[in-house]
């Protein structure tokens, strides 16, 4: 298996093979961005707006028009720590006649992974070379798709410099829509495409599958699947936290966790100022000779920087500042939160999602390599401090609590944590739907 690039203290022996000149850069460049203390933000002119991004070129350019007519464009580019960036990503459902900018830029913001003994704590992007391992992939892993050359920014290792290693492929995801209607003499279905973009970077013994599908119907859905092998040095019999694994009980695997981080700026209908909004719904007892219960939906205008917190019935949406739909509705997409392990172990993973200002020295969640002026946080937490949101930068957090089994050994199964955003009022109908149902917008006259 190609060498690690772990370049860190590891007392578990999570580091593989690594040049001592690669070590001590690594070590020297955490050192000087380890976490700081919390502390007010600085009195400091308001950032600047991200500069709109210039053509990205063919190199960098992904557009592609799945079987059912959606077209999704967008440009890529490879960031030295956070790898995979996508920037300027644009939906075209089949009878919209312009492209509808969602995003301005799309890319990890973190992966922590605390281990359940105490002893060893990793900030996977910023400290353990995720962006240094991006892997070669070959045709077979990319099936059906186009795999492309990245350049590896500062490489570590001069021979691994340009990989193949971004892959681009459509695949079919089942059912679109399925009506059969009162008449039952029709029968109206489609079956749905993804665009599918993704890499695999190998840090220490883990294998990170960063993927971004891109749905005919608009939606976005971004995950990161873990898989590799278990790290042959995790097997403490005597920490009291971990499973067993192998025959009888003498091999127990180190339990830990991982927190994934995304950052997200949206940009809908070319503007980065929209706003943000908080449903909640409240269910009460039937009131006195009602037939059931009452479910009550209120939204409220998210006008600062907020910390959230998923909850039963609870989501966010962000709400273009410009552009509506045909009929007339301010286009948005719903947040929509993955299963989660919420870790409260450090103060930047106890909130689900947070809402921050656009900051231009404010690029991940923990361990922040950004070039922030004295005193500014280190972490996303550190961030919310009342200011107004004008330009709101999104920051998702989804956690898994990894418990090894059996299963996981050899090699371990992929196993995947993500959100996604759901188009809400983007278009004006079900961008799918078939011309013969067309005029069916609204109550339906007649029925369906």
């Amino acid at each position: 298996m190609p060498q690690s690039v772990i370049p860190k203290k590891d007392t578990r022996g999570r580091t593989r093979t690594v040049g001592a000149a690669v070590a001590l850069a690594a070590l020297a460049a955490g050192a000087a961005t380890g976490a700081g203390p919390a502390a007010a933000r600085p009195a400091q002119n308001p950032a600047a707006a991200p500069a709109a991004a210039a053509d990205c070129g063919a190199a960098h350019r992904i557009e592609q028009k799945l079987s059912t007519g959606t077209t999704w464009r967008m440009c890529w580019r490879y960031h030295k720590d956070a790898g995979l960036t996508l920037a300027d990503v644009s939906y075209q459902p089949p009878g919209e006649t312009s492209p509808i900018k969602v995003l301005s830029s799309a890319r990890l913001g973190q992966i922590h992974v605390p281990y359940d003994d105490g002893q060893n704590e990793y900030q996977d992007l910023t400290q353990a070379g995720f962006a240094q391992g991006l892997m070669d992939l070959k045709p077979s892993e990319c099936p059906g798709g186009t795999l492309k050359t990245v350049k590896v920014p500062n490489a570590w290792d001069p021979s691994r410099e340009r990989v193949k290693g971004l892959c681009t492929t459509t695949r079919s995801r089942g059912h679109a829509y399925r009506m059969q209607g009162d008449s039952a003499n029709k029968v109206y279905q489609k079956q749905g495409k993804d665009l599918l973009v993704y890499t695999v970077n190998q840090t220490g013994w883990y294998e990170y599958i960063t993927e971004w599908r891109f749905q005919d119907d608009g939606t976005i859905s971004m995950n990161v699947g873990a898989t590799g092998s278990l790290s042959p040095f995790d097997y403490d019999a005597g920490d009291g936290r971990g499973w067993p694994l192998g025959k009888g009980a003498k091999d127990y695997a180190t339990s830990h966790a991982h927190n994934v981080f995304w950052r997200l700026g949206f940009a809908l209908d070319g503007s980065s100022k929209g706003r943000v909004e908080q449903y909640d719904s409240k269910v009460t007892p039937p009131a006195r000779g009602g037939e059931g219960p009452r479910n009550t939906t209120t939204r409220t205008r998210v006008t600062h920087e907020l910390a959230g917190d998923a909850r039963n019935m609870r989501w966010w949406r962000m709400v273009s500042a410009t552009g509506k739909n045909k009929d007339g509705h301010k286009r948005s997409y719903e947040i929509v939160p993955g299963p989660s392990a919420k870790y409260p172990g450090r103060a930047y993973t106890r909130h689900d999602v947070y809402f921050t200002e656009y900051d231009k020295c404010e690029q991940f969640a923990s361990d922040n390599l950004g070039a922030c002026p004295a005193g500014h946080g280190k972490s996303v937490d550190k961030w919310v401090d009342g200011q107004r949101l004008k330009r709101p930068v999104v920051w998702v957090n989804v956690g898994f609590h990894h418990i090894a089994r059996d299963e996981d050994q050899q090699p371990m199964p992929v196993h995947w944590q993500g959100f996604t955003l759901a188009p809400r009022d983007v278009t004006a109908m079900n961008p799918l739907t078939p011309a013969e149902l067309a005029d069916q917008n609204g109550g339906p006259e007649n029925g369906s």
